[in-house]
């Protein structure tokens, strides 16, 4: 068996998204039951059970996201601590790429937590509303997120069978640095050009959301994200770890940076996911979502906070800028 399915952390961590698949299986089996069945004009013994039954897979549910959230950081965490037995690797960013699955596999992740909050947006409306207009909506979307779980269960295992602890995978700085003069950022920019675009589309998202543009505002959160990604990696990150060729979306994950990453990609995923949500609601399903709306934007607004206080703070300690 291989060494890297023997560890303490992949064995917690696989053991945990098993039993959450095993949850997921049952709540998926009562849920199509319920599709089938559901009719909430009538007032049978047996539909009363279905609306126990659904009460039961909304608390499944909201126990899963809560643990999948838990789960991807230690998830993080656990490849982490596996740079130790693979050659080469100085951080996540080595291990997540030591085969094909791995960014699929972080990918996924970042997905499922998606519409799982989705999924919990509209099922609050739905609660709230007196007639569940939104019952089914919900359901399938339930369906299609157990699919992509199902997916997701698959290549976690496929992930950890197939890390090779005797071929040396690439370190950060081969993963993101600047080899031989390449520029690694999108669409031949530069830095300056980068960090322009990083703020002007911040002022954009804000202004779209407070004057309720809401394709605009989904096209500018959209843009955004990319936009600060690699604003991260290229510029902000490198004054995290104080040097200027360090060039890594992961070690500002580890202990050494206060796991400040942790804050910084949580206040700028957490708050797109928010973002997004309520866009995709008002669009979509003609429901007003302002609190949401209104909680991306303070995340949002925090994480620009962050990044642009690394810089001010190295720059007052120093009197330089990297």
């Amino acid at each position: 068996m291989s060494e890297i399915l023997l560890s303490n952390q992949v064995i917690v961590y696989l053991l945990s998204e098993s039993i959450l698949f095993g949850l997921l299986l049952i709540a998926f089996i009562i849920t199509l039951e319920i599709l089938i069945k559901w009719d909430f004009g009538s007032y049978s013994e047996q539909q009363f059970r279905l609306e126990r039954r659904a009460y039961l897979v909304m608390t499944i549910l909201l126990f899963v996201f809560v643990v999948k959230f838990l789960l991807l950081i230690y998830f993080v965490f656990a490849i982490d601590s596996l740079s130790l037995l693979v050659p080469g690797a100085m951080c996540a960013a080595g291990v997540i790429s030591a085969n094909d699955y791995g960014m699929l596999l972080l990918l996924l992740k970042l997905l499922i937590l998606f519409f799982l909050l989705l999924w919990m947006a509209i099922n609050r409306y739905d609660l709230q509303a007196k007639n569940y207009p939104l019952f089914r909506i919900k359901s399938w979307l339930f369906v299609s997120i157990f699919l992509v779980i199902a997916i997701e269960t698959g290549v976690d295992f496929a992930y950890f069978g197939h890390i090779d602890t005797l071929e040396p995978v690439n370190c950060c700085s081969t993963l993101y640095g600047q080899l031989e003069g390449a520029n690694p950022l999108p669409f031949g920019l530069n830095t300056m050009i980068l960090l322009i675009l990083f703020y002007l589309l911040y002022v954009a998202v804000m202004a779209s959301a407070l004057s309720s543009q809401r394709v605009s505002f989904m096209v500018a959160l959209l843009l955004f994200v990319f936009i600060a990604y690699y604003s991260v990696v290229y510029f902000f990150g490198t004054y995290i770890y104080e040097l200027p060729t360090h060039n890594c979306p992961f070690c500002m994950l580890q202990k050494e940076y206060y796991y400040v990453g942790y804050l910084v990609w949580g206040a700028l995923f957490v708050g797109t996911y928010l973002g997004l949500i309520s866009s995709v609601m008002e669009i979509g399903l003609k429901v007003e979502r302002n609190r949401e709306r209104m909680v991306a934007l303070a995340l949002l607004s925090i994480f620009v906070l962050l990044c642009t206080g690394f810089v001010a703070i190295y720059y007052l300690r120093n009197g330089v800028f990297l």
